[in-house]
């Protein structure tokens, strides 16, 4: 199994709502004591042993739009080709509240170019995404906006929807995407309606 963490390199996108991906990562290699494993120019990873199974946590060190170039880097470094319906891709997504998440087991890019990178990648958009929710705004703002950090309230938000998207992942690897979605979508509904 494999766990994809979407977002921008170095310190200048740190914090931000594009990044909330790639900061579900790694609270995933803390939570569960990853160690590093492969690494390249073009991605990082890690393994650990989660529910008695091995899982990759790979954050791909291109630019957002270019997420799949990190992947297939993986492969070639790796010898290992990612399934695509093994391998769990955490975004964010403007088109949802701060602090909603939304699992689903496949579906539409809904425009996000990282997304499309990594649909390009497998050729297929049969891939289990997690997004999380950053709040939107008009299309004209939306590049700054996704490289922008949250107000205090927001980030409370998206805090604890990080933490919810833990549990949410580690469902998913250990009970499968039904599970994940009845559980935690069932929850978005709840909180927004």
């Amino acid at each position: 199994m494999w766990i994809v963490g979407l977002g921008n390199p170095g310190t200048r996108y740190a914090g931000t709502r594009h990044n909330v991906g790639l900061d579900l990562l790694l609270r995933l290699v803390e939570r569960w004591r990853g160690r590093p494993a492969e690494r390249g120019r073009a991605f990082e990873g890690f393994r650990a042993e989660v529910a008695d199974r091995e899982v990759v946590l790979l954050a791909p060190l291109t630019y957002m739009n270019r997420s799949g170039d990190g992947l297939a880097a993986y492969e070639t470094a790796s010898g290992r080709r990612l399934e695509s319906e093994a391998t769990l891709v955490l975004s964010d997504d403007v088109y949802l509240p701060a602090g909603a998440l939304r699992l689903r087991g496949r579906g539409s890019t809904g425009g996000h170019l990282g997304l499309l990178s990594v649909e390009r990648f497998f050729g297929s958009a049969n891939y289990p995404r997690l997004r999380v929710g950053v709040g939107g705004t008009g299309s004209e703002e939306l590049p700054e906006h996704v490289l922008s950090g949250f107000g205090p309230a927001e980030r409370e938000a998206v805090d604890e929807a990080l933490r919810r998207a833990e549990e949410a992942v580690e469902v998913w690897v250990r009970d499968g995407v039904e599970a994940a979605q009845n559980r935690f979508n069932r929850r978005l509904k709840e909180e927004h309606s």
